[in-house]
């Protein structure tokens, strides 16, 4: 999708905190104090949060409401895309109000409006990208159409002021993937799965074994009860040269074991479990030992291995991470579980680091059911010996690397 200033409008103007407006243009832009709305409906929350971006430092979360769907898909043990869309329909409204008004803000003293306009299931990211665009047109507000995962590679310089480059492991029910940060807009994948995502993984297990929807905290719960080297089960993709990962075959064995010891006894379960976990840990350590090498021989040290992603509230993952984060010589960051899970706070955080460089979309953004970090647009770099200061009236858009 092409980012550009706001159409129909002049730039945005920058605001200092107390109000006075700052000096137009990208340079203004960037450190600049500001306030954006988040909206987030990419799956089965409805969220909206509202953020503060300061001169420097992390940010501020001045609200961020997150509304659960797991009762209405639960009798189904998974997200049905019909049934999420309709209740982000009737619950948006009343999230976005209950935002700005724990915030104390009103639409007037928002300097942006942003929305994740995908990847995800597609009615949910019409709804709230509809929402957000028609906030923007009243309010006479930049429009931000964020990319759900951006937002997540972004969140660990709202609660901790990661600097760039950094290397992400990105895992939840839809994605698993290392990427090089190297900046806003400016993502390399490095490995990512060539089947299923280890949170969905995680929930296949779960309902394999009869266990309540979301099955991934259930799986974990389980394996804290059980014996981890019970089942003999795979290590898929160990030892292997580049960094990407496989859990099909994993669950196929997992499966086959059940099988053998069927009917399963509460031990069984958690056995099983046990030993599922304990075999996705190694596979990620492992991996992850990979993907940092490579980051290493391409970008230099990364300032930080951080996590996102609904999975990175794992503990049994979250342990190996410090780990492996030690052993590479950097450290983790892992913002808090409810960060890691989708929200609406890094949808306002990305789209404020989407603003702070005049990267605004207009009301045309279109929602996208698919759309990699690789179609991220980010600022045009300056030609060579030139200073880093760019038009604010430019039209942005720069080549991504994707391996």
């Amino acid at each position: 999708m092409t980012s550009q200033c706001y159409a129909g409008r002049s730039r945005p103007k920058q605001r200092s905190p107390d109000g006075a407006a700052a000096k137009s243009g990208l340079s203004a832009g960037i450190g600049s104090w500001m306030v954006v709305l988040g909206i987030e409906t990419t799956c089965d929350e409805t969220a909206a949060a509202v953020v503060e971006r300061l001169a420097e430092g992390p940010g501020r979360i001045l609200s961020n409401i997150v509304l659960s769907q797991i009762e209405e898909h639960a009798a189904f043990g998974g997200v049905v895309p019909e049934i999420a869309a309709r209740a982000h329909v009737e619950a948006l409204d009343l999230i976005v109000a209950k935002a700005m008004a724990d915030a104390g803000k009103s639409f007037a003293d928002l300097d942006a409006v942003a929305a994740a306009a995908g990847p995800g299931l597609i009615g949910g990211v019409i709804v709230g990208l509809t929402t957000a665009k028609a906030i923007a047109l009243v309010s006479e507000k930049p429009l931000i159409a964020v990319n759900h995962l951006e937002a997540h590679a972004l969140t660990a310089r709202l609660t901790d002021a990661t600097p760039f480059p950094y290397c992400l492991f990105l895992a939840s029910g839809g994605h698993t993937q290392i990427v090089a940060v190297l900046g806003v807009g400016n993502y390399v994948r490095l490995g990512t799965t060539v089947d299923d995502a280890i949170g969905e993984a995680f929930d296949k297990i779960a309902k394999l074994l009869g266990l309540a929807y979301p099955g991934g905290p259930q799986v974990e719960r389980e394996a804290l009860a059980g014996n981890a080297a019970r089942f003999p089960l795979p290590r898929p993709m160990l030892g292997r040269q580049h960094a990407d990962f496989s859990l099909s075959g994993l669950k196929t064995a997992l499966r086959l074991e059940a099988e053998k010891v069927a009917p399963l006894t509460a031990d069984d379960v958690s056995d099983l479990c046990a030993s599922f976990q304990q075999s996705v840990v190694d596979v990620v350590a492992d991996r992850l030992r990979v993907g940092l090498k490579m980051f290493r021989e391409r970008y230099g040290k990364p300032n930080a291995l951080v996590a996102a992603g609904g999975v990175a509230a794992n503990q049994a993952i979250r342990k190996v991470l410090h780990q492996v984060a030690f052993e590479t010589g950097t450290v983790l960051v892992a913002p808090p579980a409810a960060l890691c899970t989708d929200n609406g706070a890094m949808i306002a955080w990305a789209g404020a680091e989407r603003l702070a460089l005049g990267l605004t979309d207009t009301l045309a953004a279109a929602p996208h059911a698919r759309w990699s970090l690789h179609d991220v647009t980010g600022p045009v770099p300056p030609p060579s010996g030139e200073a880093a200061e760019i038009d604010a009236d430019s039209v942005t858009q720069s080549g991504m690397a994707d391996d």
